[in-house]
């Protein structure tokens, strides 16, 4: 069940390095950096994949993914999200990414498909008293 992404954190993670996990049918991790992580709207994070092979591979198997976005500060502030990853390849969505890619850096090669996340759930990674607690 999907939740809602509450807008500062929507607006939080525009622009900043993402970190997406991601855990293969026999449970082994992957971790990989994503800089294009974006809020979709209130419920869905999408980034374009341009090289990772292994989350591709992960998701194919298990859907299920978390995305960690820190900012250094000070103070350090960081979130998780987690939930159901989809992969797309073809679609208004899918051409909508790469489009915004071209746009943003053109000297990348173009995706060769995007992820949507539904989140599920929000955790705190801020260091403090709050730290790992959910938020939604």
């Amino acid at each position: 069940m999907s939740i809602s992404i509450p807008k500062e954190l929507q607006e939080f993670i525009s622009g900043k390095l993402a970190w997406v996990a991601t855990a293969d049918e026999a449970g082994r991790p992957n971790l990989a950096p994503k800089g294009t992580l974006k809020a979709l709207d209130d419920q869905t994070l999408v980034f374009a994949d341009l090289f990772s092979l292994k989350t591709r591979a992960a998701l194919e198997r298990n859907p299920q993914a978390a995305v960690a976005v820190m900012e250094a500060g000070p103070p350090p502030v960081g979130y998780q999200f987690k939930g159901r990853a989809e992969l797309l390849d073809a679609g208004p969505l899918f051409e909508r990414v790469k489009a915004d890619l071209r746009q943003a850096a053109p000297n990348l090669p173009a995706p060769k498909y995007a992820v949507k996340i539904t989140v599920e759930s929000i955790y705190n990674l801020s260091p403090g008293p709050e730290a790992g607690q959910k938020i939604a």
